[in-house]
This record gives structure tokens, C-alpha cells and sequence, in this order.
């Protein structure tokens, strides 16, 4: 559908709304966020989401609120990558808790000015080659072949290249001063270790990022469904992190049904001109794998811990 610039503008108002009273009311100081503040502030940001894409659906059809509810699941599904990933780096520079939600709440901004410019980047590259769809839909298969077959995800930032660049350029303190990005030493300006958390925190998003915009490409071409949905999903990956990043180990199966759901849009882009396959059956697809996916690990879990709690004389007669 062709959008008016009404509907972005309020987009970009809801969004910009959200993070304001996320930073400037919830976290305007600097505290270790909790495991139950975690999870209320998940169901908001899924709240919010979900109203959002109720409104674009009563506006734009239920073509367009299937294909928005379509990327968010495939944003939100991958955004679990991310948590992963975010805690191996916070974790990595020893970012104290309390200091934990500015940065990535800088981090999601980033982001999603990052993320826009990737889809109007794809949405350029479709609309000017149409055999692009073909590279994009083999890109995201051979993505799920290696996440199937990936062991496990590993990140070094020491090897990151943009963090090398920045370390040769900025002298950096050794220690962490509050939630501030720069200090002045002697006279001299320098960056704290929570300006390399934060480039670390974007250039790896940037990874991510060129596995969803195209998965989302599959699902919709419309430019405003695809931020949208992206944008919506991407505003709580904070909160996703503080309720995720402990848990990580009980998903033993998400990254099979993540490389699942990859592999189905990527055939659905290869197969885009014999066959347009519907958005409600992907919507539904979409679902039933993560929900196959997420029950299977916590069953696993479940068995695994029982068995564990088992007293050895039981476990061998």
C-alpha cells in the first residue's frame, strides 16, 4: 500500500514516545533491573506491538496486518539471537548491572536508525533488480544450513575490526565511570570502556540485521510494514535481555526452530514467482515452529533437571 505521511509520522511518534518514558520516567536513574521488572516491561513492549499492529491492520487491511504480524514474529524470534549475543559482550567487558540498560537502550537506538536504512537499502535493490529476491532467498537458506549446524554462537569483540579502529584512535580508561561515555583526564578527553560496550553492542547488531531485513523482505515488500514491524519488535529486546539472558540454557531447541523459520522464508522468496505463497499460511507457520520449537526445549529442560534431582541410588539400582 502506498503510505501517507501521516502513518509514518505516527509511527515514528509512538516509538519516539515509547523510548522517551522508557528512559526519562522507568530507568531515569541508574539501577540493576530485575527479573520481575523485566517481565512486566516485556509484556508492555509485546503490548504495545501487538496494539500497533492491531491499528495497522484496521487501517490497512488484513493483508497488511497479517504481513506486519509475519515480520514481527520473525523479529522478534530472531532478537533472542541477539539477547544471546549481548550478554556474551556485556559479559565480556564486565558492564556492571546498573549500567547495563542505558547501553543497550542506546544500543536498540542505534538500531533502529541502522535498520531503517538497511530497508530502504533492500527495498531499493527489489524494486530496481527483481533477481535480487533470489540472492536474498538463497542467503537466508544457507543462513539456516549454518545456525542448524552451528554448535554454538561465539563472539570476540577483541576481533571486532570497528573496535580495534576505535581503540588506535580514542584512548580508553580502564574503568567504568557511572553510565558517562566520556571523561576528561588531565585535560585530556577520553572515552570510557562503555563507549566500546556500545560500538561492540551496534556492529554486531549490524550482523543481525542482514539475516531480518531480508526474512521480512520475504514476508512483505510494503517499506512501512517492514520498519514497523522491525521497530516494534526491536523495542523490546531490552527488556527481552534482563528476562532471557539467564535462561539462555533452557532453549536448547530455538536455535533450530530460529534456522527453521529462516529457511522457510528463504524458500518462499526462491519459489516467489511459481508460487505466492499466502501471508496467512507463513503467519501460521511462522507461530507453530517457534511454539513447537520453545515447548520441545522447556520440556527438555524439564526432563533434564528431574533427572538431575534424581538421588544416584535411584538412578542406578
Amino acid at each position: 500500500m502506498d503510505t501517507p505521511l501521516w502513518a509514518w509520522a505516527a509511527c515514528v511518534a509512538v516509538i519516539a514516545l515509547a523510548l522517551a518514558l522508557d528512559l526519562f520516567v522507568f530507568h531515569r536513574h541508574a539501577h540493576e533491573v530485575s527479573l520481575r521488572e523485566a517481565a512486566f516491561a516485556s509484556i508492555g513492549w509485546v503490548a504495545l506491538g501487538i496494539s500497533f499492529g492491531v491499528a495497522v491492520w484496521l487501517w490497512g487491511g488484513a493483508d497488511s496486518g497479517q504481513e506486519y504480524f509475519a515480520g514481527y514474529l520473525i523479529e522478534k524470534a530472531l532478537s533472542v539471537e541477539n539477547v544471546f549475543v549481548f550478554a556474551l559482550v556485556l559479559r565480556y567487558f564486565a558492564v556492571p548491572p546498573e549500567n547495563q540498560h542505558r547501553v543497550l537502550f542506546l544500543g536498540v537506538l542505534g538500531a533502529l536508525i541502522l535498520r531503517g536504512g538497511f530497508i530502504a537499502g533492500g527495498k531499493a535493490l527489489l524494486d530496481s533488480f527483481h533477481w535480487m529476491i533470489y540472492v536474498f532467498g538463497a542467503f537466508l537458506v544457507l543462513t539456516a544450513l549454518r545456525m542448524a549446524t552451528q554448535d554454538e554462537i561465539s563472539v570476540d569483540p577483541a576481533r571486532n575490526p570497528v573496535l580495534k579502529a576505535l581503540r588506535r584512535v580514542i584512548p580508553i580508561t580502564d574503568e567504568y565511570e557511572g553510565q558517562r561515555f566520556w571523561v576528561r583526564r588531565a585535560g585530556r578527553r577520553m572515552a570510557t570502556p562503555m563507549l566500546a560496550v556500545l560500538v561492540a553492542v551496534e556492529t554486531t547488531d549490524v550482523v543481525f540485521a542482514v539475516d531480518s531485513i531480508p526474512a521480512i523482505f520475504a514476508v512483505t515488500t510494503d517499506t512501512f510494514v517492514v520498519f514497523a514491524s522491525n521497530a516494534f519488535a526491536l523495542l523490546g529486546l531490552r527488556a527481552l535481555y534482563f528476562l532471557l539472558a539467564g535462561a539462555m540454557m533452557r532453549l536448547k531447541y530455538l536455535k533450530t526452530g530460529l534456522a527453521a523459520v529462516l529457511a522457510l522464508v528463504g524458500i518462499k522468496m526462491l519459489i516467489t514467482d511459481l508460487y505466492k505463497m499466502p501471508i496467512a499460511i507463513s503467519l501460521g507457520a511462522i507461530a507453530a515452529i517457534l511454539t513447537v520449537a520453545v515447548a520441545a526445549s522447556l520440556w527438555k529442560a524439564g526432563r533434564t533437571e528431574a533427572a538431575e534431582s534424581e538421588p544416584a541410588a535411584e538412578r542406578h539400582p
